[in-house]
């Protein structure tokens, strides 16, 4: 019988359960939120964008997370396809990094990610049960302020009830799919991104400034891609739209400042 060919998912969040056994060649950063969405799926073995790295190596953090369960993973480098571009990645990507059980089946950087692909489709399946990552979604209302910060590690648990809120993510800002709809689920007062490498890890903020939303990325060497507590508390502003800017917002100003102004701005 051939090989199933990988299932493509821009978002890992999309999958479901036709990824059961199935090798995924999905568009999201490889770090351990992602890593773990990929497991419950049931995937045989996955391969993520490396979303440029980033701060302590968050952006394949997942790699290694996945490899005491047993399943093998790879990341494609940012630089030879897009994040949140599935099909170019497996048309053009080429490995950055794998984990050890991908190793064993030969996978190895500098390698097509089609043929990494063709490898992992020979990989053991995990076994056991899949660990639980802290909670990833949190709403603090500073003591004081207009409006309530949610802290999201992905932009998929953003909840409709967020509009108006400062939402702070560990998403990239990429527009995954290419489909503006995928921007973000609320309209926000500010929302905030990782850049996951530059180029289109900004692709959010324009289509979420004809929405009128405040929108901004920080640098993947600042802040660990996958956390929002790191974006805001950590990041460095590397990209604002121009509803951001009215707001104060700086290429080069620490996220941390930028959220305190849109905690006590007027309006929205």
């Amino acid at each position: 019988m051939p090989e199933l060919p990988p299932i493509l998912a821009d978002s890992v969040t999309r999958l479901d359960a036709s990824a059961a056994g199935r090798v995924v060649v999905t568009g999201s950063h490889g770090g351990v939120f992602a890593a773990c969405l990929a497991r419950h799926a049931g995937c045989r073995a996955a391969i993520f964008n490396d979303a440029g790295v980033g701060l302590d190596e968050a952006g394949i953090g997942g790699l290694a997370w996945l490899d005491p369960q047993g399943m093998a993973a790879a990341a494609v480098d940012h630089a030879s396809a897009e994040i949140g571009n599935a099909r170019q990645m497996l048309a053009q990507g080429r490995i950055s990094h794998v984990n050890a059980a991908a190793r064993a089946l030969g996978l190895t950087p500098g390698m097509t990610c089609a043929a990494a692909a063709l490898g992992l489709a020979s990989a053991a399946m995990p076994q056991g049960p899949c660990p639980e990552i802290e909670e990833a979604r949190e709403v603090l209302t500073p003591p004081g302020a207009r409006r309530a910060l949610i802290l999201v590690d992905s932009a998929s648990l953003v909840q409709a009830t967020d509009r108006g809120q400062v939402i702070v993510t560990g998403s990239h800002g990429a527009l995954f799919g290419g489909d503006a709809a995928n921007t973000l689920k609320a309209d926000a007062f500010l929302a905030l991104f990782n850049d996951a490498g530059g180029g289109i890890g900004t692709s959010r903020l324009p289509a979420l400034q004809q929405r009128g939303i405040a929108a901004a990325t920080v640098a993947t060497a600042s802040a660990r891609i996958g956390e929002a507590r790191s974006t805001w508390q950590d990041g460095i502003l590397s990209a604002v739209n121009a509803a951001a800017e009215r707001l104060g917002a700086r290429v080069g100003m620490p996220a941390a400042a930028l959220v305190a102004l849109a905690l006590d701005a007027p309006g929205g």
